[in-house]
């Protein structure tokens, strides 16, 4: 009875032990608020670079839900978990981060908890800021704090179950939160550790590109691996590339900056946003992330065959899906077609494109059915939606027969998964 007792008490004692170093995880005290800095108190050549790296960040394409109020946040983020709505991130002092000072910003940068010590979920990828320098922190909060103010609060945030409960957030930082900068690699270039500090840290480039774990990390054994995100397939960045011709140095720079390769394709979905942004950073850390990401790829099937020729099985396509030839020829060759004055410009054929030549059909669905908006200016190519002029039956049927036409890889097997989720993305 006695040891009985004893055990109890143990466990009692254990149990409370343990909640006590979980609350002492989970709380993190207010910052003190302080009066909005006036605009002008800022270097101007800080507040430049800042502009610079919010572009490299992608800040905007998150946190702005109405472009007529730019970084007022909104957005919802999908997650498994359930939406997670981005936050107002102008200096407006009541609703926005006005009222935050430096200490404040960068303890949500590196460690992911609010002015008010409330944890923000891992939606907000402060997994990779963690890694950004202070001086980067500095110019960031010099151009944040520039901006127009702009009231309003974002709805909030309500997940599923245990995951709306904000305090286990410190749990999951102990598990994949690693502060603090990046060590560079001594034996690469200062390009490539530039790159690697951009691409793993503001840039975030794993937010999109990597898989992620039932906790929503992501999975660092499969880095750079590919991921479905919000609908759209982030293709491998690293040796599993399915690229048919290399990504290099040169071909991904003017990429990033443009949102088109002549090798490649043009950049459709989330990339396109990124993209854009991007054509407005400083082109020597687009370059780095180049640098790095060429070198990621480096080990690609692609990097051996730069002289591939395009793929164009045409006859036994429309052998195999009639109806669709017939699409084609009415609504894509126009453009499509070997010969048609859009690839006489140098535009790419569909055959070198990374959606047709990817594991899964969601990219080249998502491409037809939503089309494409020229990333960075009226000069790149533009391609109109197809969701409302081709029903579910015909999107599987050209899908097919682009697969069948343009790469000698297998059919797939998912087409009819990748319209159904398109659909109900579009009703949301």
């Amino acid at each position: 009875m006695v040891r009985g007792t004893r055990l109890v008490v143990g466990v009692a004692l254990a149990s409370a032990a343990l909640l006590a170093v979980a609350f002492a995880l989970a709380w993190n005290p207010e910052i003190k608020a302080i009066a909005r800095p006036a605009a002008d108190s800022f270097d101007r050549a800080l507040v430049a670079e800042g502009e610079g790296l919010a572009r490299l960040g992608s800040c905007a394409g998150c946190h702005t839900a109405d472009p007529a109020r730019p970084l007022a946040g909104g957005r919802a983020l999908a997650t498994p978990f359930g939406a997670v709505f981005a936050t107002n991130i102008t200096p407006d002092v009541e609703t926005g981060i006005g009222a935050w000072s430096r200490e404040a910003f960068g303890r949500a940068m590196r460690r992911g908890i609010a002015r008010n010590g409330e944890h923000l979920y891992a939606a907000f990828p402060y997994d990779h800021f963690t890694h950004v320098s202070d001086g980067e922190l500095d110019a960031l909060y010099a151009w944040l704090m520039t901006r127009r103010p702009i009231a309003g609060r974002a709805p909030a945030t309500h997940l599923d179950g245990v995951f709306g409960f904000r305090p286990l957030v410190a749990a999951w930082n102990l598990l994949h939160l690693n502060e603090g900068p990046l060590p560079a690699d001594p034996a690469q270039s200062s390009d490539w550790n530039r790159g690697r500090a951009l691409a793993e840290g503001l840039a975030h480039c794993g937010g999109c590109h990597t898989p992620r774990d039932s906790l929503g990390a992501e999975d660092k054994a499969r880095a750079y691996d590919g991921a479905l995100t919000d609908g759209w397939y982030a293709p491998p960045l690293n040796g599993r590339s399915p690229a048919v011709r290399p990504w290099t140095t040169d071909r991904l720079s003017v990429y990033l900056r443009t949102g088109l390769s002549p090798a490649h394709a043009a950049a459709a979905g989330p990339m396109g946003e990124v993209t854009r942004a991007l054509s407005e950073a400083r082109d020597e850390d687009v370059h780095a992330i180049a640098v790095y990401f060429a070198s990621l790829m480096s080990q690609a099937p692609a990097a051996r065959l730069d002289q591939a020729e395009p793929i164009d099985r045409q006859a036994l396509a429309a052998q195999t899906y009639p109806e669709a030839a017939t699409l084609f020829a009415g609504a894509c060759a126009v453009c499509h077609e070997p010969g048609a004055p859009m690839m006489q410009q140098g535009r790419p054929p569909l055959a070198w494109g990374t959606p047709l030549q990817a594991d899964n059909a969601h990219n080249a669905v998502r491409t037809i059915m939503e089309g494409l908006t020229s990333p960075a200016g009226l000069i790149w190519p533009t391609m109109p939606s197809f969701a409302d002029l081709l029903d579910d039956h015909q999107l599987r049927e050209l899908t097919a027969y682009l697969r069948t036409r343009f790469t000698d890889k297998p059919p797939w097997p998912d087409i009819g998964d990748a319209v159904l989720q398109a659909r109900q993305g579009e009703a949301r």
